[in-house]
């Protein structure tokens, strides 16, 4: 057994008040089996370790393209949608598939010292999937060189033209069944409504929710919007000019125009439609697309990538309209095609950059709990409570628990 000492802890179900003087027991798989408030005695307990700074629960990473981590330092930045997706179809391969998985290694270790503990990671092949069994597996050997990361992987799918759905459909389900024959959690998934005909957009979106989760771009950006409302913009003539069909002209948001697809097949039902449907980015969502949201989805989550957000867009996504409407959000870091670093406490710097009014203790309940429970992992993952085992990470260089250029993490168990 464990005992780790700090001066603060944020435990997350007991509201957001920070923890006075915390002392966490842990076994060694990493379960608590005891919160304490420690006095002087017990730091003289050789089996107790104290750190000074506060500690969190291991953040859930929302939304992640691993595979991209060759792209680090190569894309200009504010092209908007429609130069990010040139840059993407220009340079992707531009890395041997050494060099590719090298680049991946790294944030998968970064990933590991950082302390997030559950990635819901984007896969359009399987080149990742032998590191994540990896870190799926890990600590037996060498436990304190690296710490174990559950993956949720999306297997995503795109094509503009509806003849080639079938085929798309089922070369994504030869995806899925490689990641299942090593164990890997995995499911289809749907790109977004700009690279998708309405045919596999809707097949896709079916496809994943029979396994209860999907995770899906939704209004990154007014280029989606101007493309499905009235069929114009950068991005309407980006796929136009390359001879790609676009979605039909329907006069709403796009996450209107994503919602009554699916809404085609409920087969004349009320219900709302079921599942964990993960809403990534978000730049501009507007009341409509959210009252649509709540009205027609049981279980909808809402990621925001902030630090991506404003490589691609130089924009934030309405983090207060979102909080008005008490949306259940999340946080993810996106790729290194559109980030500079993959790192969870940076993305929360960013908005109290932006936003100093929200509290640490608010991001963290995006950056863990909110994360967790998307991923359907929240009995074992998202707060410190007894019983889970949701990784130990330490919060350094706070101010007023406040974060700083300096703050940085650490997983610890």
């Amino acid at each position: 057994m464990r005992k780790i000492a700090a001066d603060y802890a944020f435990l997350l179900d007991k509201g957001p008040t920070p923890f006075y003087r915390p002392l966490i027991s842990i076994d060694e798989r990493g379960k608590i089996l005891a919160i304490e408030q420690w006095d002087d005695a017990d730091l003289t307990d050789n089996r107790t370790e104290y750190y000074k700074g506060t500690l969190v629960p291991g953040f859930v990473n929302s939304h992640c393209h691993i595979e991209l981590s060759h792209l680090k330092g190569v894309f200009e930045e504010a092209t908007g949608m429609s130069g990010f997706i040139n840059q993407i179809n220009k340079l992707r391969e531009s890395v041997d598939e050494e060099g590719r998985l090298t680049a991946m290694k790294t944030e998968f270790e970064n990933f590991s010292k950082q302390g997030i503990v559950a990635v819901s990671d984007i896969s359009n092949c399987a080149e990742s999937f032998a590191l994540k069994k990896y870190y799926l597996n890990l600590l037996l050997s060498n436990p304190h060189s690296a710490f174990p990361i559950y993956f949720k992987t999306f297997v995503e799918l795109f094509g503009t033209e509806k003849e080639d759905a079938d085929n798309i459909l089922e070369s994504g389900l030869q995806i899925v069944k490689k990641a299942a024959n090593i164990g890997l959690d995995a499911g289809i998934t749907p790109h977004s409504c700009y690279t998708m005909s309405p045919q596999l957009l809707t097949m896709a979106a079916v496809k994943g929710l029979e396994t209860g989760y999907i995770s899906y771009h939704s209004q990154e950006s007014q280029e989606e919007e101007d493309l499905i409302m009235n069929g114009s913009g950068a991005l309407a003539d980006n796929y136009k000019n390359r001879g790609l069909s676009t979605p039909p002209i329907t006069h709403t948001t796009a996450l209107e125009y994503f919602i009554n697809l699916l809404m085609t097949k409920q087969d004349g039902s009320l219900e709302k439609i079921g599942g964990n449907i993960n809403l990534v980015h978000n730049v501009v969502i507007s009341q409509t697309s959210i009252d649509k949201a709540m009205q027609c989805l049981k279980n909808p989550f809402f990621t925001i990538c902030p630090l991506s957000n404003i490589f691609i867009h130089r924009e934030l996504p309405p983090i207060r309209l979102m909080l008005k409407n008490s949306l259940k959000i999340c946080i993810g870091t996106d790729s290194l095609s559109s980030n500079h670093i993959l790192n969870m406490v940076k993305e929360m710097l960013c908005l109290q950059e932006h936003f100093p009014d929200i509290t640490l203790s608010e991001m963290l309940l995006w950056a863990c709990s909110n994360g967790a429970e998307y991923i359907g992992k929240q009995d074992i993952m998202g707060s410190l409570s007894v019983g889970k085992i949701p990784g130990v990470v330490l919060l350094e260089n706070l101010h007023n628990f406040c974060l700083t250029p300096e703050s940085s993490s650490r997983r610890l168990a």
